[in-house]
């Protein structure tokens, strides 16, 4: 990950966890996770709503991680192990909202931040403004710490900006199903009946806009 200039990565150990299997049938028990930064500027941006530069952001984003998870994999894969890249931001349950598995579950296992109000995930050096990437594999290795708490606090400005009041305002912790932190259709129906000209509805960002982690780290960058 250093060759690619990864900023923040990890490896997490899923083995209680159901992750997606090989061809075999056999689950693939550990990951590599790790974050891509977006543009803090265009982030602190769209506070009011997404605009075309966030959306060119996303998709520039979401590329790069595609990129860099087939060759993570195919690097796996050239050392004799068996390897799965999870896309970026791709639903393969369309009733539920979903993916194959949860980026954020492997980044909070690997250590890498926690689960925001917004339902996102939080790191310390980006806040929320980022994209997550994961890859799976049977090459076994040690882990990171798992994050196992919220650093929320009592902020709760995700909360109060969600326009489609889709956020419960419970605080995460390892376990708390994303319903009891998300409303998913809630999120899903405002975005398509709003913002359809962003990647048909996939793109909002006002929670993470106003994330004081990620203010942080626009003020660390301004130095």
């Amino acid at each position: 990950m250093q060759a690619h200039e990864i900023a923040l990565w990890g490896t997490a150990d899923l083995r209680d966890f159901a992750t997606p299997k090989d061809d075999s049938g056999q689950r693939l028990p550990f990951a590599v996770a790790w974050v891509i930064p977006m543009n803090p500027h265009i982030m602190a941006g769209i506070m009011q709503g997404p605009n075309q530069a966030y959306a060119d952001e996303y998709a520039r984003v979401n590329h790069l991680i595609n990129e860099l998870a087939r060759m993570l994999a195919d690097e796996i894969k050239s050392r004799g192990f068996k390897a799965h890249a999870l896309a970026a931001s791709e639903r393969t349950d369309k009733v539920n909202i979903k993916g194959d598995f949860p980026h954020k579950t492997a980044a909070t296992r690997a250590g890498l931040g926690w689960i925001g109000r917004h339902c996102q995930l939080i790191t310390r050096k980006f806040g929320s403004w980022i994209r997550l990437g994961t890859v799976f594999s049977d090459m076994a290795s040690l882990g990171g710490t798992p994050m196992e708490r919220s650093f929320c606090g009592r902020c709760v400005r995700c909360v109060e900006a969600c326009p489609a009041n889709a956020l419960t305002g419970n605080a995460w912790h390892p376990g708390l199903q994303r319903e009891k932190i998300l409303d998913a259709t809630a999120c899903d129906r405002w975005k398509k009946e709003n913002y359809f000209k962003y990647h048909r509805g996939h793109n909002c960002g006002i929670c993470s806009s106003v994330c004081p982690y990620g203010r942080k780290a626009l003020r660390r960058q301004a130095r």
